[in-house]
């Protein structure tokens, strides 16, 4: 028998899943924890029922009264029912990941799932994405909106991330390095900084930096339009102390 279009905003399954905190029947977890003012524990359901005949049974992906399938996929570990999206259960992440799994490998020291081609080609932070998004400060590890990986190896929801880029931020919000490719940001910066001449008072002035993105300190010319580091070209540079005034020349 043909699964029935039940299901919420979140999932499409045919059944209902009963809180072991609270044994209230909700469509999902987030439904439940958006009711209520605790959490359900996936892992501990024990009982469903179904949206077709009210059966109350133990959790599996068909009915046992009516044969109605609850979910093309079911996880018997994290008691997931849904449309087909290629899942796979990923033990080391401890919850479902959404695939196909051949396109996905689990990083070990950043403890989570990420795609093919980021393996031996990102930096690692250590359990990264146990750290809240520092943008949403929603978590990470068990969203169902997909990660980011910074080049300095911080995660960020991929929508938080987009969201980023489209308000022109450019910075981890967590250590302030550039989040993408700056070149040609900076070459269009060099140009219109070398079409802007600072007024005569300040032309030989000169500021100490420190750069977000290689971390070098430098004097370099002061300017209103960015402040250049000298070691990796970058304008994602901060300011320390006061204008440096060149010496006077004796005449």
């Amino acid at each position: 028998m043909a699964a029935t279009p039940d299901g919420c905003e979140h999932y499409v399954r045919s059944c209902l899943l009963k809180a072991p905190c609270c044994g209230k029947f909700y469509v999902c977890r987030l439904c439940h924890d958006g009711e209520e003012k605790h959490q359900l524990d996936r892992f501990k359901v024990r009982e469903v029922r179904c949206a077709a005949c009210s059966t109350i049974q133990e959790a599996q992906q068909t009915c046992k009264e009516c044969d109605v399938k609850f979910g093309e996929y079911y996880c018997d570990v994290c008691h997931l029912f849904d449309k087909d999206k290629k899942q796979y259960h990923c033990q080391p992440c401890g919850i479902c990941r959404i695939g196909p799994k051949e396109k996905y490998f689990h990083c070990t020291k950043c403890n989570l799932c990420l795609a093919t081609d980021l393996k031996d080609n990102h930096k690692c932070v250590e359990n990264v994405s146990r750290q809240n998004c520092p943008v949403c400060m929603e978590d990470i590890h068990t969203s169902r909106i997909g990660a980011h990986v910074l080049p300095c190896g911080h995660l960020l929801h991929k929508t938080c991330f987009d969201d980023m880029c489209i308000t022109g931020a450019y910075r981890c919000p967590l250590c302030m390095r550039s989040a993408f490719n700056m070149k040609e940001f900076w070459e269009d910066q060099d140009k219109e900084i070398a079409q802007s001449p600072m007024p005569t008072e300040y032309r030989d002035t000169t500021v100490k930096i420190i750069c977000n993105d290689c971390q070098a300190h430098c004097t370099v010319s002061f300017h209103v339009l960015g402040l250049k580091c000298s070691s990796c070209g970058s304008y994602n540079t901060a300011q320390y102390g006061g204008l440096i005034a060149a010496p006077a020349v004796n005449t």
